[in-house]
């Protein structure tokens, strides 16, 4: 009876453990993100092909924090890419000094 018990717990945590796991795994791409979708993409991520995520992704994170896993060999995806990493270049190259000196 104890063997049952302790091999059903055993079972119950590795599904537990498997499931957290494979939750943050892109499954399938969106194919298209019309330009009004592009402009609240605010960050991306890579996703490899490793552990349980079988295709490797962009996953692109929207102001309000949804997210949408693209193909890495669309051309449009490099571009959005190209587009968040130039709008964090002009971000950080802001200095309120150089713009307005202090008295």
């Amino acid at each position: 009876m104890r063997l049952n018990v302790l091999l059903f717990l055993s079972l119950s945590l590795c599904l537990a453990l498997a499931q957290v796991s494979y939750e943050d795994c892109c499954l399938k791409y969106v194919k298209k993100m019309n330009h009004s979708t592009q402009k609240h993409a605010v960050k991306y991520r890579r996703q490899e092909t490793d552990g349980g995520c079988n295709i490797p992704a962009i996953v692109f994170t929207m102001r309000k924090g949804r997210v949408f896993c693209t193909d890495p060999r669309e051309k449009w995806v490099e571009e959005l890419m190209n587009k968040i990493d130039t709008r964090g270049a002009r971000k950080n190259s802001y200095n309120p000094s150089k713009n307005h000196p202090q008295q």
